[in-house]
């Protein structure tokens, strides 16, 4: 079926839902609505859009530090859901939660492709922005945070370390070549192959 193209959404102002019933209620109209467009429903995938863009592009824009970028893979995020919206399964996690997961996924494959993207804050990866999240979506988060850390023991410990530095400070490649008193292309290449590294052990 035809792709759809779709505004950025307004951000919202408010932020939180602090009604527990109102945060389920809104829990399940996502996943409806993302349902719906798994079977090809465009005005379920406009209204998708609208109430969920401003959280999945806080989660972009996190990650990428570059409102244009961000917005741009917006765009792609949406149409990549649109495409894989009929292998949600509800029963394995919310909508927010899948599509924040492919958001982050997809945001991670665009920083290999653009080297120079600066490197948001590893908190940040990990911290999904949905209001009120249920004790699932918690063990959830948990539990990437976990397989997150275990991933990065997994490199060694020069490489643990850069990549810990460009998470937490922002820093760009010439500032972290500069820091570790390295060529500005060995810099790229240990972050590079780092990122690969950690996206393959999180797909396992």
């Amino acid at each position: 079926m035809k792709e759809p193209t779709s505004g950025a959404g307004r951000l919202d102002s408010t932020g939180q839902v602090h009604d527990d019933s109102a945060s389920q209620e809104r829990h399940a109209e996502l996943n409806r609505l993302l349902a719906a467009v798994g079977r090809g429903d465009r005005a379920a995938f406009a209204t998708l859009y609208q109430a969920i863009a401003p959280r999945v592009f806080a989660v972009i824009v996190r990650m990428v530090r570059d409102r244009g970028e961000a917005e741009d893979l917006l765009q792609d995020v949406m149409t990549t859901a649109w495409r894989r919206a009929d292998s949600f399964d509800a029963g394995r996690g919310n909508a927010m939660t899948w599509l924040v997961t492919l958001a982050r996924n997809r945001t991670i494959d665009r920083m290999r492709q653009h080297r120079e993207l600066p490197l948001g804050d590893e908190q940040e990866w990990l911290d999904i922005p949905d209001e009120a999240p249920t004790p699932a979506a918690h063990a959830e988060t948990s539990q990437e945070r976990v397989r997150l850390e275990r991933c990065l023991q997994q490199l060694d410990a020069l490489h643990r370390g850069v990549v810990r530095e460009a998470f937490f400070t922002g820093a760009s490649y010439t500032e972290l070549a500069e820091r570790r008193r390295v060529p500005l292309g060995t810099m790229k290449s240990w972050i590079r192959r780092s990122l690969l590294q950690l996206k393959a052990c999180l797909e396992q």
